[in-house]
């Protein structure tokens, strides 16, 4: 199934990328390498503030690593020239959680977004990852994603 028809299966619609946040751009192009800059969890529209371990749960980490794999898609789709089918392979994603010294399921928080790369892309979107808890995240952020993908 292709990407657009998976999306529309899905009931995703992407939107503009969204405005880097600071003194930095949304993606570089090296080569045939794609590198997408971290983007923040957002929820309504505003930054998704909160910690694991203090508060947030692992649903809704999941949920707010999916809506960060929306966002980067709608990066990556400007960044292919508005084609995701350009789209060869998401090489690497990496996650960031920020959590409490006592939580220990960053990797189940980060499964959100590579559940969804998966079902959008297939065998494309089966990629290697990190996932790791930090003290703070920008604007207080519960998750930060960035990924490095493959042109086709």
């Amino acid at each position: 199934m292709a990407v657009y028809e998976k999306l529309a299966e899905l009931g995703i619609e992407l939107s503009s990328a969204p405005a880097p946040a600071a003194a930095y751009v949304q993606y570089v192009q090296t080569g045939n390498l794609l590198f997408l800059s971290g983007h923040l969890a957002k929820r309504d529209g505003k930054v998704w503030q909160g910690q694991f371990g203090r508060g947030l749960s692992i649903e809704e980490g999941r949920e707010a690593a999916r809506a960060i794999a929306i966002d980067l898609m709608s990066t990556l789709q400007t960044a292919c020239g508005g084609d995701l089918a350009r789209v060869g392979r998401i090489v690497k994603l990496m996650c960031l959680v920020n959590s409490s010294a006592d939580f220990t399921d960053h990797h189940l928080v980060a499964n959100g977004a590579s559940e969804l790369f998966g079902a959008v892309f297939g065998e494309r979107g089966l990629h290697a990852r990190s996932a790791f808890g930090v003290a703070q995240i920008p604007l207080g952020a519960c998750v930060e994603i960035e990924l490095i993908v493959e042109l086709a």
